[in-house]
């Protein structure tokens, strides 16, 4: 018998300064039997940074065909393509071609090794950007995983403050490839 999804709900609450976006939303959150709460959390995270009222959640790791986040037009085309992880140049090359624009996040301690190996591959893709989240800041993500979750999340000046109760955590992206 295969696993099934665990549910996480998550009120998240957004004050994006530098878009001027400030927006409560509700998310009810499906997290694979593989996918990691520090995982799980970078997707929150990226829903946080790129939200508005068409970004929904994807099948992602459940789904090849899906990304983690997008967004799509009231055509049905896709605008916004989000992939969490270390995806393959194949994938993101796919993705671009499919999407108006395609972000990676990657988060692992691994993540220098994994942009060597793909950065010459992916140097043709216009529409491509691809950002990390350090390690210390993901793991600390981690730790705010919850069933039922309260966060603010707080950007501004390029800056994103992550906050569950009394934790919180400043996130420094650092980018990769710039599109």
């Amino acid at each position: 018998m295969a696993l099934k999804s665990t549910i996480y709900k998550a009120d998240l609450n957004i004050s994006d300064m530098d878009r001027g976006y400030y927006a409560d939303h509700s998310l009810t959150i499906a997290r694979h039997p593989s996918e990691t709460d520090e995982r799980m959390m970078i997707r929150v995270l990226a829903f946080a940074i790129h939200a508005s009222e068409k970004l929904t959640f994807g099948k992602g790791i459940s789904d090849t065909e899906e990304p983690d986040l997008w967004e799509k037009d009231y055509t049905d085309a896709i605008q916004l393509w989000v992939e969490v992880g270390q995806p393959d140049d194949r994938r993101l090359l796919k993705a671009c071609g499919r999407s108006d624009k395609v972000l990676a996040y990657s988060y692992a301690s691994t993540s220098d090794i994994w942009w060597k190996q793909m950065n010459s591959r992916l140097d043709r893709a216009k529409n491509l950007r691809v950002m990390n989240v350090p390690a210390a800041a993901s793991q600390a993500l981690a730790k705010m995983a919850q069933r039922n979750m309260q966060l603010q999340c707080t950007i501004q000046d390029g800056q994103i403050w992550m906050t569950a109760g009394e934790d919180s955590v400043q996130i420094d992206l650092e980018t990769f490839k710039a599109d």
